[in-house]
Order: C-alpha cells, then sequence, then structure tokens
C-alpha cells in the first residue's frame, strides 16, 4: 500500500512539474506572442477598466486624462482629451478597437502603471487596491502650442518650435487635425465612422504633418547647400556671381531661372538675402555629388528624425549615381527644388543647429515620467544627434540669416516686438510645372534672439489655396513665425 502510495505521490510530483513548466512557458516565454494575437483582447479589456495617468505640459495644463465612464458604460475609465484637437499631433489616442498613438503609444506602460519600477514601488497595491498608473510631462509649452494654432488659424501646413540647445519641442501643430474626444470614444461604430472619414479626407489629417510628413522645401534648403560650400571651402566673403536671370547646367537644355525670372547676383550676402537660385544651383554642381550628398547626410537626411514618436518620417536628397547622371537635377536640389523634400520638424532641426553652434539635437517631446507618489522614473537628457557644420560656419549662417531679416526677404514681416533680433530663411517650393497654374509651399525658418538663441522655429504653410500659391514665404509664413516667437519670448 505505502509502495502505491509512493508511486501516487512521484506521478502527481511528476505532474505538477509539468504543469508549472507549462504555466511558465505561456506566462513568460509566450507572454509576447499571446499579447500580440489579435484575439487576445483580455489585456486591452483589463487597460480599459483600469485607470490610466496624466499627460500633462511644461506650464502645468492636462492635455489627456481618465475619467469614470458613464453608468452603463461596458468599460469603467474614459479617456479624454480636454483640450480638443489643440495636442493632438502630441498627445494622439488611446482607443481600444484603433490601438494608441502618440505620447499615449510611447509611454503606455508609464501611463498604465506597468514598469518595472513602478511594479515594484506597487507591491503595497496588490493589498490596499491602490493605482500604480504614472503620469507623463511633455515638453511643450501650452502658451508656445496654443500660439501655433491660432497663428496658423485653419490653413493647411505646420509650426513646430524647438529649443536649438536641448531639442526640447516647445510647439507642435499641424492642420488639417482633429478632436481627439471622437475617435477615443468607446462607442465603436461612432469611432469607426470617425476614422473612416479622417482616412478619406484631403490633407491626410490622421498623420501628423511635422514630422510624418516631407515636402518641398525651397530656398530654406539653400542653408545646407551654404554650409557645405563653406566647410568644403568652395566659397568665402569675396566669392562673386554674375549678374544672370538663368543658367544653363551641363546635360540639360533647360536653364535654371531665378525666382520670377529676376536678375539676380553679387557676393554672398547678396544672394542669400535675395534668395537667388542660379548661384545656389552653381554652388551644388560645383560641389559635386559626393560633397553635396555626404552634407546632406551630415544633416541627417535619409534618415528619419529622431523624434521619440511612433513612425517618423526621413528627408530626402539623392545618392552621388544618381546625381551623376542627373546633374541638372544637383544644381536644382541645391535650392531645394525638384525631389529634395524634408520633413518640417526636421527644418526647424537645421535652423536649430545654426543657433547651436553646427550641432543638431535630438528632438523630443517627452521632458519626464513620474509614478503615483510623483518620484521620477526618467528624465531625458539633452542628447546631440548630428555635427552639421563647423562652428565657424555656423557663425557666417547666423550673419546671413540675420541679414534675411533686416534687408533681405523676410525683412517685410517678420519684425519681433522690443527690438528682439531674429535670424531666418524663407522658401517659396514651386510645385507647378511651367504654365501651369501657380502651385507653392511658403517656408520659413528662424530662430531668436539671434545672439543668444532660445527657440528655432519652423512654419510650413501647403500650397493647397491660391492664397498661399501667390505669396511667398516671407510674406505668408513669416508673420505666423513672428506672432508665435513673440509668445515664445513673452514679449
Amino acid at each position: 500500500m505505502n509502495r502505491r502510495i509512493g508511486k501516487l505521490a512521484l506521478v502527481l510530483f511528476a505532474l505538477y512539474i509539468v504543469l508549472f513548466v507549462q504555466l511558465n512557458l505561456i506566462q513568460v516565454g509566450r507572454k509576447t506572442t499571446l499579447d500580440n494575437d489579435a484575439r487576445n483582447t483580455r489585456q486591452t479589456v483589463k487597460n480599459f477598466n483600469d485607470p490610466r495617468g496624466d499627460i500633462v505640459t511644461s506650464d502645468g495644463v492636462v492635455i489627456a486624462t481618465s475619467v469614470a465612464s458613464d453608468p452603463g458604460d461596458e468599460f469603467d475609465w474614459q479617456r479624454t482629451y480636454p483640450n480638443g484637437d489643440t495636442y493632438t499631433s502630441v498627445t494622439g489616442y488611446f482607443t481600444f478597437e484603433y490601438g494608441a498613438t502618440g505620447v499615449e503609444k510611447v509611454e503606455n506602460d508609464v501611463l498604465a502603471g506597468r514598469t518595472a519600477a513602478q511594479q515594484i514601488t506597487g507591491i503595497g497595491s496588490l493589498f490596499s487596491g491602490r493605482d500604480v498608473m504614472g503620469n507623463v510631462e511633455v515638453t511643450i509649452d501650452s502658451r508656445i502650442q496654443e500660439a501655433a494654432k491660432a497663428a496658423l488659424a485653419g490653413r493647411e501646413g505646420t509650426v513646430v518650435v524647438l529649443e536649438p540647445a536641448t531639442g526640447a519641442v516647445k510647439a507642435m501643430y499641424s492642420w488639417p487635425t482633429y478632436d481627439t474626444n471622437l475617435v477615443a470614444t468607446h462607442d465603436a461604430e461612432e469611432a469607426g465612422s470617425v476614422f473612416e472619414y479622417l482616412d478619406a479626407a484631403p490633407g491626410k489629417p490622421l498623420l501628423v504633418n511635422a514630422y510624418q510628413e516631407r515636402y518641398m522645401p525651397g530656398s530654406t534648403f539653400k542653408i545646407i547647400t551654404t554650409a557645405a560650400a563653406f566647410d568644403s571651402g568652395l566659397v568665402d566673403d569675396a566669392t562673386v556671381w554674375t549678374e544672370e536671370s538663368e543658367f544653363l547646367p551641363p546635360q540639360t537644355i533647360d536653364p535654371i531661372q531665378n525666382y520670377g525670372g529676376k536678375v539676380c547676383g553679387g557676393d554672398l550676402v547678396e544672394v542669400f538675402r535675395r534668395s537667388c537660385n542660379t548661384p545656389f544651383a552653381r554652388m551644388a554642381i560645383d560641389l559635386g555629388p559626393e560633397t553635396m550628398v555626404s552634407a546632406a547626410e551630415r544633416f541627417g537626411i535619409g534618415d528619419k528624425v529622431p523624434i521619440d514618436l511612433p513612425a517618423p518620417a526621413a528627408s530626402f536628397f539623392g545618392d552621388v549615381d544618381y546625381f551623376e547622371e542627373n546633374i541638372p537635377l544637383l544644381g536644382i536640389g541645391g535650392f531645394g527644388q525638384g525631389n529634395t523634400t524634408m520633413v518640417p520638424l526636421h527644418m526647424a532641426m537645421v535652423a536649430a543647429s545654426v543657433a547651436n553652434g553646427g550641432v543638431m539635437m535630438k528632438p523630443h517631446v517627452v521632458a519626464a515620467t513620474f509614478d503615483q507618489d510623483g518620484r521620477t522614473l526618467r528624465r531625458t537628457a539633452p542628447t546631440a544627434w548630428r555635427t552639421a557644420m563647423t562652428p565657424s560656419t555656423a557663425t557666417k549662417l547666423d550673419d546671413l540669416m540675420v541679414e534675411v531679416v533686416n534687408n533681405g526677404t523676410a525683412s517685410c514681416c517678420l519684425r519681433l516686438s522690443n527690438g528682439v533680433q531674429a535670424a531666418a530663411k524663407t522658401g517659396t517650393a514651386q510645385l507647378n510645372m511651367a504654365g501651369e497654374p501657380e502651385r507653392s509651399h511658403a517656408w520659413i525658418v528662424a530662430y531668436a534672439p539671434a545672439e543668444a538663441p532660445r527657440y528655432a522655429i519652423v512654419v510650413m504653410l501647403k500650397g493647397t489655396t491660391a492664397e498661399i500659391s501667390e505669396g511667398t514665404g516671407g510674406t505668408l509664413a513669416g508673420p505666423i513665425a513672428g506672432r508665435v516667437l513673440d509668445v515664445a519670448l513673452g514679449l
């Protein structure tokens, strides 16, 4: 009898070991696979039945929070966005049917209280029932964000403001956009209708145009061509270009023209402030494909913009082999036309690199994360991404960009309050072919104060209306940049 009991005990023990191993394989070894299985909604349901932490601006404005759901709702908590569409490009959304985007996605574990640090410090919550959700502070300043939205005034485009020395994003607003509350609703049919509408709407409102799209940059790209020419020694203060209205490059019978067919030439200060095209086309061709492509790569062109948000786009210039076969397009690319496209955030980073002595910082929107007791979980440290140019080149470009504001294409429309000096470069990216109706994007990149830069900005207006297509970067984007910088600087 005892022998039978012993055998039974051994069998039961062996079965226990098998069960223990299998449970661990399922709960630990296959956790990621099971969590990602579309048929497994248990974790998603649990997430929606738990409260979620707040997303807060640098000046204390709550831009995403959870509130108790109405009686009869299948979920206990409703994610809400108190400011409607103002911060959609930053917070993203958190939904049951469609997942999450923006900060809601990248900081999901913190907001849900699932980081290792939160789990360890929250062990007592197993007995007390206390929530372990965390909060996220973003770098956005609500004053600057609201100023960007107001200045854009429903025109299709984007505004981004950065700190040149840290890469902290102080404002990022794109239009068209949408009220995040409309997609965060627990009514699946209603949310589906909204998503279907937004997906079909012109202007791609579901994308954040500031960092998930790229556009022809026009003459703002001349900053990069000029930096390449200075760093290579091709040009200096004594370099002069012939007065001309057009230039015929090799491999073509179609000449490159200045904007509006104007006659343009002179020294670098003159051609930069007036934004002549032919000198920069000549400059790019004289530098050659290898040097121009190398310069573009130093500015990070070709790599995804390294922002701490999902699915950033990469700017585009071209490769050496392509330009060796297409020298005219190298010249056109030298002043930001042709196949050259830039992510708006990236152009803000280009201006910021001039302001920061040639060093381009990684942009970030997450300033810090905290547990429920306010203890810091993580704080973002400023990080350099590229050394785009030498310090001496940055100084020379600063002088050129100040001249653009004082006596050039931005002198009409970028004058900051209290005599604060800004530095800028405008751009009017012509999208139409010869003989077609005028269509162009209007750009400006700038920073201020020029002598001790605190903020860099990009404004890009899409050429989707006659008002924008018939204007220029200086006349249209310049006033927007001025109003936003005034608010940022407290002027």
